[in-house]
Parts: C-alpha cells; structure tokens; sequence
C-alpha cells in the first residue's frame, strides 16, 4: 500500500533551520505532484510548498524565499529546507501526493495521499 512517511522535524530556535523528509513507497512517485502542508493547533491546515514532476514549484508568500522543496525521484523523497524559521512557523507538518496533479493545486481534497505528520516547533 501508499506510504508516507515523514521525518526531521523538531524544536529550531528563531532564525534556525530545519530539512524535513517525506519518503514515498507503493506508488510511482515520479508522476506525483508532492506537497507539504501544515496545520497549527487549532487553525486550518495550510499550504506550505508544491513541486511537479518535473521539478516546478510554488509557495505562498508566507514562507516564500525562506523554504524550498526538492524531490529526489531516484529516492522516492521529498525534502522541505526550511530557514529563518519563526515562532509561526510552528505546525505538524505534512506530506502529501497529487497524481499528476499541478504545481498549483493547493486544496487539501486534491491531494490522495498523506503521511502521518512530523512536529515542527520553533522558540522564541
């Protein structure tokens, strides 16, 4: 079956930085649009960067220009640098699989596949 499986997270002091992981297996992960998402507690889980098959990517001015994702499709693994983190930052953080799907899907419903979430938390 689909796995997912997410890892790296933490606890970062502001303007810290963190690599998170999300390993991919029973899927053909190169025809997937990959995703991370995060939720704060209490707040609606939230788009945090997209990336094509073809290695495209899209992020919300929110962590625009301070994270990047990658994709590694020899690996099935997405990664997320995550730099000059913030205490806002601070969410489970989510990996998630589009087939096919564009670097600009940004729906939670678009998605088919998730892992099970890794912890991000960032001090003041």
């Amino acid at each position: 079956q689909v796995q997912l499986v997410e890892s790296g997270g933490g606890l970062v002091q502001a303007g810290g930085s963190l690599r998170l992981s999300c390993a991919a297996s029973g899927l053909a992960f190169g025809v997937y649009t990959m995703a991370w998402f995060r939720q704060a507690p209490g707040k609606e889980r939230e788009l945090v960067a997209t990336i094509s098959k073809g290695g495209s990517s899209n992020y919300p001015d929110s962590v625009k220009g301070r994270f990047t994702i990658s994709r590694d499709n020899a690996k099935n693994t997405v990664y997320l640098q995550m730099n000059n983190l913030k205490p806002e930052d601070t969410a489970v953080y989510y990996c998630a699989a589009n087939y096919y799907g564009s670097v600009y899907a940004t729906s939670i419903s678009d998605y088919e596949y998730w892992g099970q979430g890794t912890q991000v938390t960032v001090s003041s």
